[in-house]
């Protein structure tokens, strides 16, 4: 047998071998919103973005998205469908999905101007004050914090902040108390101490104390979720998150997330 013969068998087995490297290159597909700060978009800017990389990089992983706006149905046609492996921030005992030990705990908070009182559910100041709310889902419903604000009696000078609109309802919330359309905006931790720091006029974010008794969850731990049944893939994620501890709590301070597990605040 010829030396040449010899060489373009090596040849051959050497790009044999090469495609099935590449093809066992691991993927680590994550489903998320293109267009949704400070959580995720397209261009990679936001926390849960940072997070995914993250976790890519401790597993080895090349990191692949699937884009899909966060409206209802977003688990059943993403996760449920098959197009992905995680969702990178879901409640922590959310049911239609296995979920990672928390990585951070936040709440609703009240947005106000610096140097302004804070708004007191159990006051009746509260039903003088025009305070913003976030109205979600297609059927505009009012948060849980929404509801307790209701139950304050504070109906009157609540204005609904829908997600449809010129950009998040979130940055408008806020941009309305930068400019005195509204006293305050209560809303989910997260958003509010992302656009609360960007904004152009000083302004507090504090963490909103519901009355005792309130049924409504005003806290809300956080964590990856996964398909269910998924368990190799879970607690990998598991021993992840608790690797990287560090390095995922400096993420959510530079996005300055409120927590209430740390006692964090922007």
């Amino acid at each position: 047998m010829s030396s040449r013969f010899h060489k373009l068998l090596l040849a051959a087995a050497l790009a044999v071998a090469g495609a099935g490297g590449a093809a066992e290159q691991r993927l680590l597909r994550v489903c998320a919103d293109p267009d949704n700060l400070p959580y995720s978009n397209a261009a990679g800017a936001g926390f849960e973005n940072r997070i995914a990389e993250l976790i890519a990089q401790d597993l080895h992983a090349t990191l692949e998205y699937d884009w899909w706006p966060q409206r209802r149905g977003f688990v059943r046609r993403t996760l449920g469908a098959g197009m992905c492996d995680v969702l990178i921030g879901v409640p922590a005992d959310f049911e239609r999905v296995s979920t990672t030990r928390p990585y951070y705990r936040s709440a609703y908070v009240f947005v106000t101007r610096a140097g302004e009182a804070v708004p007191d559910f159990a006051g009746a100041a509260i039903r003088q004050r025009r305070i913003g709310v976030q109205l979600i889902g297609n059927d505009m419903a009012a948060t849980p914090a929404g509801h307790v604000l209701t139950r304050a009696g504070a109906t009157a000078n609540v204005s609904g902040f829908t997600i449809f609109g010129e950009g998040p309802a979130a940055r408008r919330m806020v941009d309305a108390v930068g400019t005195g359309r509204i006293d305050a905006a209560l809303m989910w931790g997260p958003q509010a101490g992302y656009f609360a720091a960007r904004a152009p006029a000083p302004l507090r974010v504090t963490v909103a104390r519901p009355p005792a008794g309130t049924p409504e969850p005003f806290e809300f731990a956080v964590a990856v979720g996964v398909k269910r049944g998924n368990a190799a893939l879970l607690a990998e994620l598991d021993e992840v998150l608790a690797r990287r501890r560090r390095e995922i709590d400096a993420i959510l301070a530079a996005w300055n997330v409120p927590r209430t597990d740390t006692g964090e605040a922007p």
